[in-house]
């Protein structure tokens, strides 16, 4: 029987309650089957040296999801040219799970740049796509306001970032509430972004 995965791409550095929220809400409120937390090695719209190593940040993610029956975490792109592309990821998965319908998830604001990401159209042609809200500025281009591959899942809106994250334990914040405790304590225990 076909699997419908979904794939919540991210640095996930760190991964926090926000991650958390949407990826569960998709395994739970839309008809996927469960939700893969993929760590990307290198987005290529954002610096590397800020990032922790791939190793670290796939620990969180394994610590993260524990607990959680349908969400799983996945270093599916560590083996992958670098950077990562999706287009290139999904072909890779593809191939590896034949029986898997896999579905790349994104929120709203990057759905407003998805005309400008590699092979897109191919994408678009061969899975279905999850969309959760942000609040955010600029316009969904019309191609995508209606387009039937697309799925608007009315997911909580979450605004938290990791750059807020790493920003607030380098100035000694105390911010446990955001990340889940194991987390918290692996980011304490490693003395990460001080």
């Amino acid at each position: 029987m076909n699997r419908k995965v979904g794939l919540f791409f991210g640095t996930f550095n760190p991964i926090h309650i926000g991650h958390l929220i949407i990826a569960n809400h998709m395994a739970e409120f839309s008809d996927l089957d469960e939700v893969w937390l993929v760590v990307t090695p290198h987005n290529p719209h954002k610096k590397k040296n800020t990032l922790l190593e791939n190793h670290h940040r796939l620990e969180m993610v394994y610590k993260a999801c524990e607990g959680y029956e349908h969400l799983k975490p996945s270093n599916a792109e560590f083996s992958l040219p670098q950077p990562n592309y999706t287009s290139t990821t999904l072909a890779h998965l593809q191939e590896k799970y034949p029986t898997n319908e896999f579905c790349p998830i994104m929120g709203e604001d990057n759905l407003k740049t998805f005309h400008k990401w590699k092979n897109y159209e191919v994408i678009l042609e061969n899975h279905e796509i999850y969309v959760y809200p942000r609040i955010s500025g600029g316009k969904v281009e019309n191609e995508f306001k209606d387009h039937p591959k697309i799925k608007r899942v009315a997911a909580p809106v979450v605004e938290i970032s990791s750059t807020f994250i790493r920003k607030s334990v380098k100035e000694g914040k105390f911010i446990k509430p955001m990340l889940p405790d194991s987390v918290w304590d692996y980011i304490k225990l490693m003395n990460f972004f001080k």
